[in-house]
């Protein structure tokens, strides 16, 4: 059966990033289609559709009547910081807010710059670091976070000799992150620089995580990572970052000498997305 997912665009990228990989909205449809085609599943285009909406420049959002024909939606990364006091991010929140509490059959997930989105509409904030995560960051699960990971039959294929996944690693580039779990919410991972990786509320946000959880059960997930960035994309942003001076030499080194890590953004976020979505 087909199902729809709006994604909120946040941001585009430079001309020489869009040139070669193309907006968030195709790394989004990339990553989902991606990650149907690893489980085998033939027809995922025709499975998974994505429509775009550009809450930025166009501040252009599904109506509630729209609504009713999506599955869920997802937040894009963007440079902006989610705790900006301007009109597009203010309605972005006041949005996400109205969804979240008037739309419980429509999937929520936030990446990066959506986490945080998530965590200041529904009782967090985002705050800026004094440190960078930059490229692919191995991150510390919760025994939640190796449930949703790891015994899903999706993932646990991905991960026939290691059933209990200790660890992801994800693509990272953000310097603001969500400092603490947003009441009701439940923490998936942790790094050193952030400790909040990721976190999931459920349909039924006041009670306990079930047991065992399923992916059905979950209402809004959302990733500090960008399970849609792959090596080419994270190189060219810190080349450019690098030569603009966000990005001290330091960082940039590190970077570069992770490039070539692990990556489970498709193989194993972007499954758990699809199963969360209902639509494998």
């Amino acid at each position: 059966m087909s199902k729809s997912i709006a994604v909120l665009v946040c941001d585009t990228f430079s001309p020489v990033v869009l040139s070669e990989h193309g907006g968030y909205y195709v790394q989004i449809t990339e990553l989902l289609h991606g990650a149907g085609k690893q489980l085998g599943v033939q027809d995922i285009a025709e499975r998974c559709k994505l429509d775009e909406y550009d809450v930025r420049e166009q501040m252009a959002y599904p109506t509630d009547e729209q609504l009713e024909g999506y599955a869920g939606l997802v937040i894009t990364g963007s440079r902006a910081s989610a705790y900006e006091d301007i009109e597009w991010i203010n309605k972005l929140v006041d949005y996400t807010v109205h969804v979240a509490t008037t739309k419980p059959r429509i999937k929520i997930v936030g990446i990066c710059f959506g986490h945080q989105i998530v965590a200041r509409a529904l009782g967090g904030r985002c705050v800026k670091n004094d440190r960078w995560e930059v490229a692919p960051t191995p991150v510390s699960l919760t025994a939640l976070g190796k449930e949703i990971f790891g015994v899903d039959t999706l993932v646990r294929i991905l991960h026939s000799f290691c059933p209990q996944i200790l660890h992801q690693f994800i693509e990272m580039m953000h310097q603001d992150h969500v400092p603490e779990v947003p009441p009701t919410f439940h923490l998936l991972g942790s790094t050193d620089v952030s400790i909040n990786q990721g976190m999931v509320r459920f349909n039924s946000p006041d009670a306990l995580p079930p047991s065992p959880v399923s992916l059905s059960d979950i209402h809004i997930f959302t990733v500090q990572g960008h399970p849609e960035f792959h090596e080419g994309i994270v190189s060219k942003l810190v080349a450019m970052r690098a030569q603009s001076g966000i990005l001290n030499g330091a960082v940039c080194a590190d970077a570069i000498r992770r490039a070539r890590w692990q990556n489970d953004g498709v193989g194993v976020v972007g499954k758990t997305m699809l199963g969360i979505y209902g639509i494998v």
